[in-house]
């Protein structure tokens, strides 16, 4: 028995429905309504910024990389979730959840910095409106995308690699859909103190430095906005970051009740419903939400 104990997990079981089985075939229509609902979206933003060359500017360059971005976000976790609502056996080899794992905190780390460099560049735009297109080049832009990229590659790379060198003896339950950190974390037989420093450490660096250069450029913004005379032109000069303020409230806020809040307030049944609205929902109303705002966008579309 004592070997047996002591035998390393092979794969994990999801258990984030079990407390939805009766329900989980309807489940399985409503969410892969709004799943291809999704995609169909993004896959519309892009086509129009890509074949309009009015949107060839920074701001929808940016745009159409959180939308490839939101779609690779979604084809990580949702495809896996709804075949698992249909079967009877939702398990995931341990390689597979380490891919998933790490596939899902590139995506979403690149994301919060994206976030980043689109707040930067809405400074640029407003701070320095007459070198904008001199000091936003395509050059500059690509190398703004491929920093958040790397970013999130290394903190997703280390976090992944700390979690699972971690012994996993005791149980193969999953309280999730998807190969979370919280949940992975907790079947973990015994943490390093060290390695947990360095995920926190982690989280800390992926989700706060982000956070404070998104700061820093509203603080710049807010100080030029309140510069300009009329208040109509104070209006519209700042109803152009109005989308992106959602966007960075919304991520931010699902982010911080995931992973910041203290272990005493876990709850599995919240935490998939959360997830659910930010693997599903957030990657459609993003997008939508940004563009329906934008009078030049929906000339193009």
């Amino acid at each position: 028995m004592e070997w047996v104990n002591e035998t390393a997990v092979k794969k994990f079981v999801f258990l984030g429905f079990s407390s939805l089985a009766r329900l989980e075939q309807l489940l399985f229509i409503v969410l892969l309504l709004l799943y291809l609902f999704t995609l169909g979206t993004n896959a519309i933003i892009i086509s129009t910024i890509v074949l309009d060359r009015a949107l060839h500017t920074p701001m929808y360059f940016f745009l159409s990389i959180l939308s490839c971005s939101e779609t690779c976000y979604t084809f990580v976790i949702v495809p896996k979730m709804l075949a698992d609502l249909l079967a009877q056996k939702k398990t995931i080899s341990f390689l597979g959840c380490g891919i998933q794992m790490f596939s899902f905190l590139f995506l979403g780390c690149s994301h919060f910095f994206l976030l980043a460099v689109m707040g930067y560049d809405r400074y640029m735009v407003i701070c320095n409106p007459l070198r904008y297109t001199v000091l936003m080049g395509h050059g500059v832009c690509m190398g703004l995308v491929a920093a958040a990229c790397f970013c999130g590659f290394t903190v997703s790379l280390i976090t992944t690699s700390l979690i699972f060198h971690l012994p996993f003896h005791s149980s193969n339950q999953l309280h999730h859909f998807f190969c979370d950190i919280p949940p992975v974390l907790r079947l973990a037989s015994h943490h390093s103190g060290l390695s947990q420093l360095v995920i926190f450490m982690l989280g800390i660096f992926a989700l706060v430095i982000p956070l404070s250069l998104i700061l820093v450029s509203y603080i710049r913004i807010i100080s030029a906005v309140l510069k300009i005379a009329t208040s109509a032109g104070r209006y519209k000069t700042f109803s152009t970051c109005a989308s992106h303020l959602i966007m960075v409230t919304v991520h931010y806020g699902c982010a911080s009740f995931i992973y910041l809040r203290p272990k005493s307030n876990y709850s599995s049944s919240q935490d998939t419903l959360i997830s659910v609205s930010y693997t599903i929902l957030t990657p459609l109303f993003n997008p939508v939400i940004y563009n329906l705002r934008n009078k030049k966008f929906k000339s193009a579309l």
